[in-house]
């Protein structure tokens, strides 16, 4: 073998150990590439479409929200300084009768006196009342059996009579005689001065 010879097959030999193999393309390697873009594909498209049904069902869904006159019935302001002791000033609310009552000390002690253990539906008259202001008793005036009004200074309870069927309520508006099941409902309220009640 000559030197020339011997010199070609020291170059192949040497450039067969510093090429690097070639890397391959497979299919798998494409499919991996593919569903990744699909993917994102697919969750652009969710999100601007979720993006797009919210931007269209919030002129419909603001529609169902009440108009500012249903909201100005909503609440109502009474004034009570003209109500005398053992008097009531029945108010409409919402289409409702509110019984707004002065109550007399006498009565504040009957009611608070009663034992929770023996009522229907076990209320306490400070659970029924505001604190410092137990001498004003505020329920809707609708009675819990089937909706007749009740009389006031009426029935065994010095409270309320239901004369449709019977029902009996005490002085804080508890059902304690009668098919009602349930005491006079007491709706939100609160006092805006010692003269004036907003209620709702």
């Amino acid at each position: 073998m000559t030197l020339t010879e011997l010199d070609t097959k020291r170059s192949i030999m040497s450039e067969k150990k510093t090429k690097k193999p070639a890397t391959k393309s497979t299919a798998s390697d494409n499919a991996v590439e593919d569903k990744s873009k699909r993917d994102f594909v697919v969750m652009a498209a969710g999100g601007v479409g979720a993006v797009g049904a919210c931007a269209a069902a919030w002129p419909m869904i603001d529609s169902m929200n009440p108009s500012a006159d249903v909201l100005a019935q909503s609440s109502t302001e009474v004034d009570i300084s003209a109500i005398a002791e053992g008097q009531q000033k029945k108010v409409m609310w919402r289409g409702k009768p509110v019984f707004i009552y002065h109550r007399t000390a006498e009565q504040i002690a009957e009611a608070e006196a009663v034992d929770v253990n023996e009522l229907k539906d076990p209320q306490t008259d400070a659970e029924r009342v505001k604190p410092g202001k137990e001498k004003w008793l505020v329920m809707v005036g609708v009675c819990t059996h089937l909706g007749c009004i009740p009389i006031d200074n009426k029935g065994d309870y010095d409270g309320w009579f239901c004369p449709c069927h019977g029902s009996h309520y005490d002085s804080a508006g508890r059902i304690r005689k009668g098919p009602a099941r349930k005491n006079l409902v007491i709706p939100p309220y609160e006092f805006l001065s010692d003269t004036k009640i907003k209620i709702g």
